[in-house]
């Protein structure tokens, strides 16, 4: 793809503002980002990026929750470390898009990227070894984006199927929500029940509830925030029903809503640069090529849609999706992979939330900047995040998976073609508590109906490929007792 080689310059009838003055009466911040030639100015940008912060401010809270697993050696990553890695990683990618993107898109922990971590990839090695292969992951996006890989691996892959792994990780993270919150556990007569017995029980599990329905109000009613709204009165509600003593602190899953030692503490830095490549050998070097395309697909297709998406909306993006600065803020996102590996905080892409300071007015990078800087200010104040009760986190992930479902309006479930193939990819995600057997069902699924209908053709080289690795996938047992290897 070819991008315009000149920024926009929107008209007065475009923006409802006058025309820009000439370059060189400018200050220096005005013609760096240029503020004054998209038709904004520095208070909208300020503006704009104070709300992106707050409006995904909850990956603080989030992203600890999903890393809490113990790894292969029953290892297990400190609270207040991740809180810190995760601030650090988000401000460091998201100043970056703001000063060298020159965009108002914001980058944190993909929480989607985190749930194949804790979930696939630690359970098989250490967390060093994992945040290794989030390094990795992140430099292949970034060769992506380089050759130009990336854009032709987009339009190979059908679109419904783009759409049924966004829903798919969706419910992927909603179980993970429910099961964190002590909402859903796994049943003694069945695979898993309400409760521990059929019933909840406690006051943290209907914290959960109360928190889940507020932030569904709220969001029903357009509150701007309602997430972290949502967090912030669950939070409130538990530190008082705690300083009452009308729940003992064994009850919580994550310890007592309470502070020690004051609010303001120094940034945990224990994580950064734990990162191993290699030892791998216990899981096999079909595993760890699975591993690394997982990770690829968690944090690949969403990025560029999110990042058409938003320009758009800024008025950014012509009729074709070119944008200015379109390849620095799609490598930028690649390089977020490797930078939260080094920092032990996950894979870091572009939010969908950035959305709400373009609707605040921001059309540049400096709001990034700002919700940046924003980012870096909280990695002082881990004592406040740490005291989010685990349960009232918790229902933040399942709102967050209800709205990757929302995806599901773009499929045509009238075509078994395409609905198969979706169903199979959003259904096994949280069955199989594995994302890569949602995706590998959906593809393999996908050549086979078409191929069946004799539209072979419509397939593409790369679909049948794919297919073909992820059959291999499925086969790997047998295939590796057939040899002896097992």
């Amino acid at each position: 793809m070819t991008h315009p080689s000149v920024e926009p310059r929107p008209t007065a009838e475009d923006t409802g503002t006058e025309p820009p003055a000439p370059a060189g009466s400018r200050p220096w911040l005005d013609r760096y980002f240029h503020i004054s030639t998209r038709g904004s100015t520095l208070a909208r940008e300020v503006r704009g990026g104070i709300t992106t912060f707050m409006a995904m401010a909850y990956i603080l809270l989030l992203n600890p929750l999903v890393l809490s697993g113990k790894d292969a050696a029953g290892d297990t990553l400190g609270q207040k470390a991740v809180i810190t890695a995760t601030a650090f990683a988000a401000a460091l990618t998201t100043l970056l898009m703001g000063l060298v993107g020159k965009v108002p898109l914001a980058l944190a922990a993909g929480l989607s990227v985190s749930g194949v971590l804790s979930s696939q990839v630690a359970p098989q090695m250490t967390w060093p070894q994992a945040m290794g292969m989030c390094v990795i992951y992140g430099v292949v996006i970034m060769l992506l984006v380089v050759t130009g890989l990336r854009e032709m691996i987009m339009n190979a892959i059908p679109l419904a199927l783009k759409h049924g792994i966004t829903m798919g990780i969706g419910l992927f993270i909603a179980l993970i929500g429910f099961y964190k919150s002590g909402f859903v556990h796994q049943g003694k007569a069945t695979p898993v029940t309400l409760g521990p017995a059929g019933q909840l029980t406690g006051w943290p599990v209907l914290l959960f509830a109360g928190t889940l329905l507020l932030v569904f109000m709220l969001q029903a009613r357009g509150v701007p925030g309602a997430i972290l709204i949502g967090i912030v009165g669950g939070t409130v509600v538990a530190a008082v029903l705690n300083a009452a003593g009308a729940i003992k602190a064994d009850a919580w899953a994550s310890g007592a809503p309470e502070l020690h030692g004051g609010a303001v503490s120094m940034p945990d830095f224990s994580l950064f640069g734990h990162v191993e490549f290699g030892g791998w050998d216990k899981v096999g070097a079909m595993t760890v090529g699975m591993i690394v395309f997982t990770l690829v697909l968690a944090g690949f297709f969403d990025a560029m849609a999110t990042i058409i998406g938003v320009g758009t909306e800024a008025g950014l993006a012509d009729d074709r999706g070119r944008m200015p600065g379109l390849s620095k803020a799609l490598f930028i996102d690649g390089a977020g992979g490797a930078i939260g590996g080094v920092a032990g905080g996950s894979g870091q892409t572009v939010f969908i939330e950035s959305a709400t300071g373009v609707g605040e007015g921001a059309r540049t990078g400096l709001a990034s900047v700002v919700t940046g800087l924003l980012f870096a200010a909280c990695l002082f104040f881990t004592p406040l995040t740490a005291i989010v009760p685990q349960e009232v986190a918790s229902a933040a992930l399942v709102v967050i998976g209800a709205m990757m479902l929302m995806n599901a309006r773009h499929v045509d479930w009238a075509d078994r073609a395409t609905a198969i193939p979706v169903f199979l990819t959003v259904v096994l995600m949280p069955f199989t508590y594995t994302i890569t057997t949602g995706v590998a069902a959906g593809v393999v699924s996908y050549v086979a109906i078409k191929a069946a209908q004799g539209r072979a053709r419509e397939i593409g080289a790369f679909m049948w490929g794919l297919a073909v690795i992820f059959l291999i996938y499925f086969a790997l047992h047998p295939i590796e007792s057939w040899l002896g290897v097992r």
